[in-house]
């Protein structure tokens, strides 16, 4: 057995857009099922040390839901780098300061942390509303079977 590679042309020719709409969708479950799209493990011609992943467009970030009592109790933490400067919000707080900030910060830690990943990241577009400059694009709808 010997292990595909596949090549820079065929990943290319292989990459699509895809458009989530976040209406209703529960964070967690849209936020794999999209960070899986953009490994392109969805793919046959995946391989984990390859960017084969296609691009995906997230509308209405506002919209999407979460379950139980995640609006107070769910924090995110980060750090400044200064003494002291350790910094929390609470999920409810930053829907309503940046719902994009919450489905992004969703689906980027559900990617690999390594240079791959931060490569894989920027192939995401998030949007709070329904309008979006990527029609040129001809992005699909993606179905998430959730």
């Amino acid at each position: 057995m010997k292990t595909y590679i596949a090549k820079e042309d065929e990943i290319k020719a292989a990459q699509k857009w895809y458009v989530v709409d976040a209406t209703n969708l529960i964070l967690g479950r849209m936020a794999s099922r999209v960070a899986a799209v953009l490994k392109g493990k969805h793919k046959s011609i995946y391989s984990p040390h390859q960017d084969t992943g296609d691009f995906v467009v997230v509308i209405n970030a506002d919209k999407v839901k979460v379950t139980g009592n995640k609006l107070k109790t769910k924090i995110y933490l980060r750090y400044t780098g200064y003494p002291g400067g350790q910094r929390a919000a609470a999920l409810g707080d930053m829907m309503q300061k940046d719902p994009r900030k919450v489905v992004e910060l969703a689906i980027k830690r559900m990617l690999p942390k390594n240079a791959l990943g931060r490569q894989m990241f920027r192939k995401l577009k998030v949007y709070s509303g329904s309008v979006h400059p990527h029609v040129a694009q001809k992005p699909e709808a993606l179905t998430l079977n959730l």
